[in-house]
């Protein structure tokens, strides 16, 4: 079978370090790109030997080159976007958030069922090489009957101005960076344990003047099965955290406990006086003490995600991180953010009401 050929949509930084990780990919290859800004999108092509630039999505969902989106786009977009991509043939690999409302998502969902192609939720936390490692060894036992799992993701801020906009993101910290975080516990804990209850505090700490969104985020869910046992799950999410990017995983059990570390487990540590550049993800500055991280898109997951999703198609399989998983960590955000807003735990399933439309409204009014 010829290399299957992905259309990216988006050429900020999300799509840098996909264009990295699929140097690591077999049987793939970058066919065209989409930016809104032409010069940006040609810039982008240019520099990662892609044949065709585009600044209209719909050039890039339509061709003939192409046989998977790649959905980088504000998060508002998803849900046009995928739709178009399935009534067009193609098969789609959406960034996290999935979208924003459960509406959206059943939309979504729907319509590739119903063109017979693949969506994919691109949760690459479920792909990190020690993220992976910490759940193999809870599936076999290393840790006994696990009763908590912990997640901290932490940074002083995003890249793109969209993100600050809720309107175009639908939240903040927790709707960036806690859909990590649930994901992961679903991933983790499977399909024999559901989400039944949130718990949230969501706070604005150092960016209210730049976004109507929370810049700090604290959820805890409680995750049961069947026999009634119970395994509590904490999200840490922040953008109020200076020093470049935590991104930590906790889990604990009747018989051991586990951590991983994204960022420095595997990095040197470095002074420098003057600063070197590019550091790691979200880092603030690299003058002084900072931690250069080798092989940073490899260790979280990037490349063994995307090979993941090429070979579910070239086998002609589901992948294991699906649009009804996008679906079920936005019911979770949507939970926190009503729990945020409510001062109260909140039980799942959870359907907010018609009149609400971005998450972040469920926690305060958005102006």
């Amino acid at each position: 079978m010829e290399n299957v050929r992905f259309g990216f949509l988006g050429a900020g930084f999300v799509a840098g370090v996909h264009a990295e990780a699929f140097s690591e990919v077999r049987g793939a290859e970058i066919s065209a790109v989409y930016s809104r800004r032409a010069e940006r999108a040609q810039a982008f092509a240019s520099a990662h030997g892609i044949p065709r630039a585009a600044d209209d999505w719909r050039a890039v969902v339509e061709g003939r080159d192409v046989d998977v989106v790649l959905v980088m786009l504000p998060n508002y977009l998803h849900a046009e976007v995928v739709q178009a991509a399935a009534a067009a043939g193609k098969h789609v690999v959406v960034e996290k958030p999935f979208c924003l409302t459960l509406a959206e998502a059943d939309a979504m969902i729907g319509a590739c069922a119903r063109a017979g192609v693949m969506l994919g939720y691109a949760e690459q936390l479920c792909f990190s090489p020690k993220y992976e490692r910490l759940r193999a060894l809870a599936d076999g036992g290393a840790f006994g009957r696990l009763y908590h799992l912990r997640q901290a993701e932490k940074h002083s801020g995003p890249h793109a101005d969209w993100f600050w906009d809720v309107r175009r993101s639908g939240g903040g910290a927790l709707m960036d960076m806690g859909c990590h975080a649930f994901g992961w516990f679903r991933w983790v804990l499977g399909p024999s344990f559901r989400p039944t209850e949130v718990l949230c505090r969501c706070d604005s700490h150092m960016h209210g003047g730049r976004t109507q969104g929370e810049d700090h985020a604290v959820a805890l869910v409680t995750f049961r099965d069947a026999a009634g046992r119970t395994v509590t799950a904490q999200a840490e999410d922040s953008w109020a955290k200076p020093g470049g990017m935590d991104d930590r995983a906790e889990v604990y059990g009747t018989g051991g406990v586990g951590y991983a570390d994204l960022f420095q487990g595997g990095s040197s540590l470095v002074f420098s006086e003057g600063g070197y550049g590019y550091a790691m993800e979200k880092a603030g500055a690299t003058r002084g003490w900072s931690f250069a991280l080798a092989e940073e898109v490899h260790q979280q997951g990037y490349p063994h995600e995307m090979q993941h999703f090429v070979d579910s198609i070239r086998q002609g399989r589901p992948p294991a991180q699906t649009g009804e998983d996008g679906r079920a960590v936005l019911e979770m955000l949507l939970a926190a953010y009503a729990s945020a807003g409510r001062g109260s735990a909140v039980s799942l399933p959870f359907r907010p009401g018609p009149e609400v439309h971005l998450p972040v409204e469920l926690w305060r009014p958005v102006q």
